[in-house]
């Protein structure tokens, strides 16, 4: 059976959030870190690091907030699924909640966000959007 680890990792990070966590933990793999990056250059989170060795490291992501309990991270929304992939082309790429959220895409030159794709001209595979 397959696991969604993208659903899984934004999922978690949403929910530790409203349960007001510093931080939450997560198998390690490396497209979860490339996600993990481009949320804390938007600042969505506060950072990723990797913990232990192989093979039982694990990623750990540091909750963002706005102020002391509210945080960062409003909501997700998965675009591209397991049971069903999305994919599209730069001219395809809109924007989220008004430029207001980030939609994640994986290109052929990395995770990065829809803006970012949009202007190197790449389609791609939408993952989610975040606001």
């Amino acid at each position: 059976m397959n696991r969604d680890i993208i659903s899984e990792l934004i999922i978690g990070i949403k929910n530790a959030g409203k349960a007001q966590k510093e931080t939450v933990q997560f198998p390690y793999s490396n497209f979860k870190a490339k996600v993990a990056e481009v949320l804390k250059k938007e600042g969505f989170i506060e950072f990723s690091s990797k913990i232990g060795k192989a093979p039982k490291r694990v990623l750990e992501v540091g909750i963002s907030y706005k102020s002391k309990n509210i945080p960062k991270i409003k909501d997700v929304e998965r675009v591209s699924k397991l049971s069903k992939r999305i994919y599209l082309g730069s001219d395809d790429i809109k924007k989220v909640k008004n430029g207001f959220g980030k939609l994640l895409i994986s290109t052929s030159k990395g995770v990065m966000t829809g803006e970012e794709a949009k202007k190197e001209g790449l389609g791609g595979e939408p993952l989610f959007k975040i606001w």
